[in-house]
């Protein structure tokens, strides 16, 4: 999933005579890849409780609505605190606000432990919203954090590398976790215990090196803004419901592609299997994000020309030599219709959101049409074109808010509960036409992320809401 880039701060920091905090930083890029990580697990969660407890679709889909759920439920007191109080972030720090959000993790992680003991899926959801809200907080400390650890001139490039790792750790979840969750654990519902008690072990030790490592301390004197006046842009109010599309859309397919590739139509593939398959969707994004790093800089074209295609190449080679060269002539296909994607976008974020979006409809289409190898590649290749949405949506709804920036961003922090409502109206959807007739859900979602970058991210854009 798309790391957030919520309050880029207009903060001012300590002078810092040109350090970089490279331990600091390291430990923000290994914290970027743990949330990446736990955020697909949750995609192998809902397939492996749905056997453990003999769940229905919308049942085991409700993982992702407790998750997810915490984003907009934590995010929403969070903008009401800010819009009343001003914002606690600034009033504890950022580095508080990391600490206090690992520390969160950790207990939402370690209530796995009692959740396995008594075998109740509700405990384990209570724990998935609690990581959630965890995680919450870190996304809205944990990038402009990283902007003052070192340098101002790299500090882009820095957020760029942090956000990398995020991709990277949603790609090994789906590899590393099925082989704990569905082989090395068992198939019961002990199976999550020891690899969560690590996780949350693995928190509070980051928590604690946070806590005390060498980290400039620095005060952000901008004027909050109270009252709501970014509801009063329409192109912010339809970017919230982007955003609300875009995420749950993408966290839609990416739950049920384990599901889907074990129904008949695709051969029946087992969990563990189907596990495998799922690093392609969220290594998708990685490929798509990294390309667009390069394909929307101020980079001399040859050179954006030279890295947007060295990119997916690298990634067509290594596909072929961790996987196998069979899958990696599926993907290369689709590999390649990103890149001349990438080329007819033009480096504009909206004429990207809207062929990427066509682009996804059309292979969700075909995914719930076909079968087989079709049906598969075509669905596991929509993590590529989901890449660069988030970042397109989000500077296109907060493009001329001027002091307004900060508290449009929190409203769309808070629009990523789309990821704990649309898995469940698809669950709900699957349980009564099956799975495959289900992606109806996010092919309307995707459209309406097309229509944005057609027209709905200018409606307004000079004027104000009535009041």
């Amino acid at each position: 999933m798309a790391s957030i880039s919520s309050t880029a701060p207009a903060a001012v920091s300590e002078k810092t005579n040109g350090q970089t905090y490279r331990g600091p930083f390291a430990i923000m890029t290994v914290l970027f890849f743990m949330w990446g990580f736990m955020t697909v697990l949750n995609d192998l969660l809902n397939a492996h409780f749905k056997d453990v407890f003999t769940l229905t679709n919308f049942q085991a889909a409700l993982v992702q609505s407790a998750f997810f759920g915490a984003f907009g439920i934590g995010s929403l007191i969070y903008f009401i605190v800010s819009m009343t109080s001003g914002d606690p972030i600034n009033r504890i720090g950022y580095k508080n606000g990391v600490v206090i959000g690992l520390l969160v993790c950790a207990v939402g992680t370690g209530l796995f432990l009692p959740a396995s003991i008594m075998a109740s899926y509700p405990f384990f959801l209570v724990a998935l919203f609690i990581e959630g809200l965890g995680v919450t907080i870190l996304q809205i400390a944990a990038n402009p954090y990283v902007t003052i650890l070192g340098p101002e001139r790299t500090a882009s490039s820095r957020l760029n590398l942090s956000q990398a790792f995020n991709s990277l750790g949603t790609t090994l979840a789906p590899i590393v976790g099925a082989h704990l969750i569905f082989k090395v654990f068992g198939h019961g519902v002990d199976s999550v215990k020891i690899p969560y008690i690590c996780f949350a072990i693995v928190f509070v030790i980051l928590a604690i090196i946070f806590k005390f490592a060498h980290v400039p301390s620095f005060t952000n004197k901008e004027h909050i803004v109270r009252g709501v006046g970014a509801l009063r842009h329409w192109h912010t109010v339809l970017g919230m419901v982007a955003i609300f599309m875009y995420v749950g859309g993408e966290v839609t397919v990416g739950n049920n592609v384990i599901l889907f590739l074990g129904t008949p139509q695709l051969g029946s593939i087992t969990r563990a299997d189907a596990s495998q398959f799922l690093a392609f969707y969220w290594g998708g994004l990685m490929i798509g994000r990294f390309m667009g790093a390069f394909a929307l800089s101020d980079l001399r074209k040859q050179l954006k020309v030279t890295f947007t295609v060295l990119v997916p190449a690298v990634a067509f080679i290594v596909v072929g030599l961790l996987s196998d060269w069979h899958n990696a002539a599926h993907y290369g296909i689709f590999l390649a219709v990103l890149v001349v994607a990438f080329f007819v976008g033009g480096g504009s974020p909206n004429r990207m959101l809207a062929l990427f979006g066509a682009i996804i409809i059309a292979l969700l289409a075909t995914g719930m049409t076909t079968a087989h190898e079709t049906a598969k590649w075509t669905v596991l290749c929509v993590g590529l074109f989901c890449s660069v949405m988030w970042s397109n949506i989000f500077s296109l709804a907060i493009e001329g808010l001027g002091e307004l920036k900060s508290q449009a961003s929190s409203l769309l922090v808070m629009a990523i509960i789309g990821g704990a409502a649309l898995p469940a109206l698809q669950g709900r959807l699957a349980d009564r036409i099956g799975v495959q007739h289900s992606f109806i859900v996010p092919i309307i979602a995707f459209a309406y992320v097309g229509f944005y970058g057609l027209k709905g991210y200018k409606i307004g854009r000079d004027r104000a809401v009535a009041a």
